[in-house]
C-alpha cells in the first residue's frame, strides 16, 4: 500500500508490505519538491503543478501498486464525537450521524463529504457507544483524489493527516518503557511553515495546537544571506552545500530560536491544562534532523528529547539504502502512517 502526505512544501510517498510474520517492509520511499504558493494554508492553488509533482514523484519510485492512502489537513476537516444508542444497525447509525452532523457542519450537508465510524463504548453514557464524524468540503476532497488519479493511482482511503501521524507514532510508544503506558508524550511534527504540538496519552490526544514556525524560516535565512532564491537555498541546505559561516552565522541561532519556540509551545500546554510535565518529546519534520536540535530542546526543556523515526524496526526492500533513511525518516511520519492503514483497519 501506497502512503501518499500532500504538504504545502512536498509530496511525500511511502510504499510498506508485510511479511507472514507481520514485520514491515518498507518498500519504497521518497519526495518531490513544491515551489512556494502551489499549496497555501492546505488548499491546492496550482493544481496542474503539484499533480506533474506527484506523478513525477510515482514514476520516479517505479513503484507498481497502484492503491494509494492520502490525507486531508486537519484545517480542512471537522470532527465531533458524539454519542449514539449502541446496538442500531448501520443504516440507522447513518441516519442519526447525518441528523447530528447538521447540528455541528457549517455546510449543506450537499457540500461536504461525511463519513463515521464507532469508536467504542461510552466511558460516561452507559449503554451509548462514542461515534467519531468527519467533514470535507467536497471540492478539497476531489482535489486530493485527482491528484492520486493524475499519477496512475487509485485512491482507496482518505484519512487525517493528524490521525495518521499519530497511527505511526503509536507502533513508536510502543517500545518505550512500559510500552509507553500512560506516559505523557509531546509530538512536535516541524514543518515548513507551521509546527503543530500533539500531546497524547495511551490513545488519546489531550492536545493540539498548531505554532508558526517551520523549517522554511532558515530557508529564507540563507536566500536573504548568500543571495540565493528560495529554491536554490532549500536545494543547498539540504544537500548541505552552504558556505562555511553557516553554521555559526544562521545555523546555531536557528537552532536555538526553534528551541524557544518549543519550549514556549509546552509551556503553553502547562498554563492551559492540568498537566505539568511530559514524559517524552519527539520531533518530526525534516528540520527534526537539524545538528544539535535534539540536545538544545532536551536542555531547554529538562525532558528528553528524541528525534523520530517511524521506519525503526522495519526490514528494508531492494532498493532502499538503510543509511539514507536514517537521515529521512523523521519527514515521512505522516506518509507512512498512512501507507499503515492497510494493516491496520
Amino acid at each position: 500500500m501506497i502512503g501518499l502526505d500532500i504538504s504545502s512544501s512536498s509530496a511525500k510517498m511511502v510504499e510498506l508490505s508485510r511479511t507472514p510474520t507481520g514485520e514491515y517492509v518498507l518498500e519504497r520511499y521518497g519526495t518531490e519538491p513544491f515551489e512556494k504558493g502551489w499549496i497555501t494554508d492546505g488548499q491546492i492553488e496550482k493544481f496542474d503543478e503539484v499533480a506533474g509533482a506527484v506523478r513525477k514523484l510515482v514514476q520516479k519510485s517505479g513503484t507498481k501498486t497502484r492503491q494509494v492512502v492520502m490525507a486531508m489537513p486537519q484545517s480542512a476537516v471537522i470532527t465531533k464525537r458524539i454519542m449514539l444508542p449502541a446496538g442500531l444497525r448501520d443504516e440507522e447509525l447513518e441516519v442519526l450521524v447525518e441528523t447530528e452532523a447538521n447540528q455541528y457542519i457549517p455546510f449543506s450537508l450537499d457540500e461536504v463529504s461525511l463519513d463515521f465510524c464507532v469508536v467504542g463504548n461510552s466511558q460516561t453514557s452507559h449503554g451509548d457507544v462514542e461515534v467519531l464524524i468527519a467533514a470535507s468540503r467536497k471540492d478539497r476532497v476531489q482535489d486530493r483524489q485527482g491528484l492520486a488519479e493524475e499519477a496512475g493511482l487509485k485512491p482507496v482511503v482518505l484519512d487525517i493527516e493528524s490521525h495518521a501521524s499519530r497511527m505511526a507514532l503509536s507502533r513508536l510508544v510502543e517500545t518505550l518503557p512500559n510500552q509507553g503506558k500512560d506516559a505523557l508524550v509531546a509530538l512536535f511534527e516541524i514543518g515548513a511553515d507551521t509546527t503543530s504540538l500533539k500531546v497524547l496519552r495511551d490513545d488519546d490526544m489531550l492536545y493540539d495546537r498548531d505554532q508558526a514556525f517551520g523549517g522554511s524560516q532558515l530557508t529564507q535565512l540563507i536566500s536573504r544571506q548568500y543571495g540565493f532564491s528560495f529554491e536554490e537555498a532549500e536545494q543547498k541546505k539540504l544537500a548541505g552545500e552552504l558556505p562555511e559561516d553557516y553554521e555559526s552565522l544562521l545555523l546555531a541561532p536557528f537552532v536555538d530560536s526553534l528551541s524557544q519556540e518549543i519550549g514556549r509551545a509546552l509551556q503553553y500546554f502547562f498554563t492551559s491544562t492540568p498537566h505539568h510535565k511530559v514524559h517524552y518529546v519527539m520531533l518530526a519534520g525534516g528540520t527534526a534532523t537539524l545538528p544539535g536540535l535534539k540536545d538544545r530542546v532536551t536542555a531547554l526543556t529538562t525532558f528528553a528529547a528524541m528525534v523520530v523515526n517511524p521506519f525503526d524496526a522495519m526490514k528494508f526492500g531492494a532498493g532502499v539504502k538503510e543509511s539514507k533513511v536514517r537521515k529521512d525518516a523523521p519527514a515521512y511520519l505522516t506518509a507512512c502512517g498512512l501507507a499503515m492503514r492497510r494493516f491496520v483497519e
